[in-house]
This record gives C-alpha cells, sequence and structure tokens, in this order.
C-alpha cells in the first residue's frame, strides 16, 4: 500500500482516517491560511488545502499527501475558528437560528508523479437559536475553541444543529465520500 501522509494537525481528521481504516503518518507543516485573498470560497477552500499539502510534500517522495481546510460562510462572509472565548462567543451569536455553508477543500498530492487533484464539498447546516446561557456555558466546555464556526458538530456541539443538508463528515473536516472516491483514483481502495 502506497504511503499516505496527513497534511494536517487536525485530530478530526486524523480520527476519521483512522476510522476508515486508513494507514497513515501526519506531517502538519506550516502554512499560514489566509481568508482575505478576496477568491470565490470553493477556490479559496481548494487553494489552502493545496497550499497545506504542497508545504509538506516534499518531505516525502513516494507518498500521497492530503491537505484540506474547512471553514463556514455565514452572511456571504468567511468564518474561521475562534482562538479566544470572545471570538467563540461573537461566532456562536451569528450562527444562532440561522443557516450557514460549511465548505472543505482537500488536496491529494502524488509525489510520486506529481499528480494533483483537489476538491472541495459544501454541505449547509441549520442552527437552533442558541440562549445566552447556552452559548457561556458551552464555551465553559472549551470545545468551540478551534473549531470552524466555533462548534464541533461531532461533539456537544450537536446539541445546536437543526438539521444538516449534505455530508456530515465535512462538518466534522473531511468529506469522506468524495475523498475516498479521490483516493481510488490513486490506487486506494478502503473496501
Amino acid at each position: 500500500m502506497r504511503k499516505i501522509v496527513l497534511a494536517s494537525s487536525s485530530p478530526r481528521r486524523k480520527e476519521l482516517l483512522e476510522k476508515f481504516g486508513l494507514s497513515f503518518t501526519v506531517d502538519a507543516g506550516s502554512f499560514r491560511e489566509d481568508f482575505s485573498r478576496g477568491m470565490e470560497p470553493h477556490k479559496l477552500a481548494r487553494e489552502i488545502s493545496l497550499g497545506k499539502a504542497d508545504a509538506v510534500a516534499r518531505k516525502h517522495p513516494d507518498a500521497l499527501i492530503i491537505g484540506a481546510d474547512t471553514f463556514i460562510i455565514l452572511a456571504n462572509r468567511i468564518i474561521g475558528k475562534p482562538q479566544t472565548e470572545e471570538e467563540a462567543r461573537e461566532m456562536l451569536q451569528n450562527i444562532s437560528d440561522n443557516s450557514h455553508l460549511v465548505i472543505t477543500g482537500f488536496t491529494v498530492i502524488d509525489t510520486a508523479c506529481g499528480r494533483i487533484v483537489s476538491h472541495s464539498v459544501e454541505t449547509k447546516v441549520h442552527i437552533r437559536e442558541i440562549s445566552a446561557e447556552e452559548i457561556e456555558a458551552y464555551i465553559k466546555t472549551g470545545e468551540p475553541l478551534g473549531k470552524a464556526g466555533g462548534y464541533a458538530i461531532q461533539g456537544l456541539g450537536a446539541l445546536f444543529v437543526e438539521k444538516i443538508e449534505g455530508d456530515y463528515f465535512n462538518v466534522v473536516g473531511l468529506p469522506m465520500y468524495a475523498l475516498m472516491n479521490t483516493l481510488k483514483e490513486f490506487g486506494i481502495q478502503v473496501l
């Protein structure tokens, strides 16, 4: 089996690849996410995922490198990951009683031949009204920090989600259906 490298420090992406039985290593590298490029969101997600994958590709000859990036779109604005409690509070207030899009771009680079495939996937998430008390209690758990949009759908944040339209795993951080189909193109078969 080909060597697979996940170019991400996200524990959720790591868990998803493990859950689907892939053997891989992690090399997060260093790539600065820049949302100020003024690009169409899907193109931006693919560009950032390519940057993350490319940042580690040279260190891993004859490997498949997977890079990914997830953010949300709310009121035509890109929302990333809160780094502070205040940012998390603001994000949760904004997504409350609203719907938003979660976009994940991912890139697979075959360093043996230089082939690059990038895709992006969109999921619509409907959030119920979240009270100020719930927001404060949720922030105290620490879960919102470092999560796109300030919530974790696979954790306590699921309590705020009324419904989703699209790939659940995309909201977690890696659209597994699209990724597995792409890996098939590179000769990786899960089942």
